[in-house]
């Protein structure tokens, strides 16, 4: 995890538009959740930054985002569905950059970004 410089308007936006009244680990979850699928505009295109067991994608790999699966959502990992080599399938959105999307979803994916590294 990298150390992060401390972002007021970021850590506004998150306490007050996202996890505003949620009060347990699962309503905050839930908070994200709401707000990366209704601010993030799919599809987009993206590129993979790091490496993670849990997903086939290569560091430097360009994908095509194009929704949310159905799942959980959790704290820890947000997952986003994408498309490769004819092939559709969820990755967490943590690995991955908007090289062309809209600056609501670069926003949006920083912010997500941001409190994973806090």
């Amino acid at each position: 995890m990298t150390a992060r410089e401390h972002d007021e308007e970021r850590e506004e936006r998150i306490k007050m538009e996202i996890i505003v009244d949620a009060y347990t680990p699962e309503e905050q979850a839930m908070g994200w959740h709401i707000y990366l699928e209704e601010t993030i505009d799919f599809p987009f295109e993206a590129r993979c930054i790091k490496e993670k067991g849990v997903s086939p994608l290569d560091e430097g790999e360009t994908v095509r985002v194009i929704g949310k699966p159905p799942g959980e959502p959790s704290l820890r990992q947000q997952l986003v569905t994408v498309e490769l080599m004819n092939r559709e399938f969820g990755v967490p959105l943590d690995q991955l950059k908007p090289i062309d999307a809209s600056s609501d979803t670069e926003q949006a994916i920083e912010d997500w970004h941001y409190w994973l590294d806090r």
